[in-house]
């Protein structure tokens, strides 16, 4: 144990031994907070000594612990570089395709080519698979969630609803037109299935998910015009004075007070 020097203690002196009837014992001058100081370091080395004792019983339990945050760690690195990155590469080159055909589906006019190329989105071509094949094998990883919102899209664009909202849910995305986009595709498919207030949720989430002045008011406006179907145009209302208020500018408000007298 660690010993520490007690300041402040004054050896007493020897005194020459007399013969006095008023004999006095010469005391040491001893400092109060000096003792106060030295009771302290006292502590201090009682307190390492019980840690000291502790860590020398719980030994075993410690390392354990340590090798164990280790091997959590070691086991991350080597997760992340032999198979998450493989897998993302080899989900980036299948990938590669299914978007090209997805941009040539999206630009094309020709109802039957569209139709044909989205399929290819969905099924793969050129020897690599398709949108649902990379985002059932490649679960996880960038590439498979992407493949996820082209399944969705081009089940959507087939007339396939229930297909859609599948995968199209299972995407997430911070970007900030991409995630609205997904959201208020749902609200498309849940439209054509003829469920308005679904359509409505998913409409109203989409519009507010990222505030831009390119999907919120794109989905204010089908906000409106889903809540007029409903009958409900005190909600309407609000939907459409959105976009006349902040959203002037946009193609939704070219006729936006047509759609405010109906609802009022």
């Amino acid at each position: 144990m660690a010993t520490y020097n007690k300041r402040g203690y004054k050896a007493p002196k020897e005194k020459e031994e007399k013969v006095d009837a008023n004999f006095i014992e010469d005391t040491p001058n001893v400092d109060a907070k000096d003792s106060a100081t030295a009771k302290a370091f006292d502590a201090l080395d009682e307190t390492a000594s019980r840690t000291e004792e502790w860590v020398a019983r719980n030994q075993k339990y410690i390392m354990g612990v340590i090798a164990a945050a280790a091997l959590v760690t070691i086991g991350y690195l080597s997760y992340q570089k032999f198979i998450v990155t493989p897998k993302e590469e080899n989900a980036t080159a299948d990938l590669f395709v299914a978007q090209s055909n997805f941009q040539l589906a999206a630009d094309a006019t020709d109802a039957k080519k569209q139709d044909s190329l989205y399929n290819l989105v969905l099924k793969g071509a050129e020897g690599k698979q398709g949108a649902t094949g990379i985002a059932s094998q490649y679960s996880g990883t960038d590439s498979g969630n992407i493949a996820n919102y082209y399944a969705g899209i081009a089940y959507l664009n087939l007339k396939k609803y229930d297909d859609a909202i599948t995968y199209l849910t299972k995407f997430s995305s911070k970007d900030v037109f991409l995630g609205a986009i997904a959201t208020g595709a749902i609200g498309d498919a849940w439209s054509q299935k003829n469920d308005a207030k679904k359509a409505l949720e998913f409409y109203e989430k989409a519009a507010h998910q990222n505030i831009n002045e390119f999907t919120t008011p794109r989905y204010l406006f089908k906000a409106g015009q889903t809540a007029l179907e409903l009958g409900n145009k005190a909600q309407a209302l609000k939907y459409f004075t959105e976009i006349k208020e902040k959203y002037e500018t946009t193609p939704e408000a070219q006729n936006i007070d047509a759609l405010i007298g109906l609802a009022q």
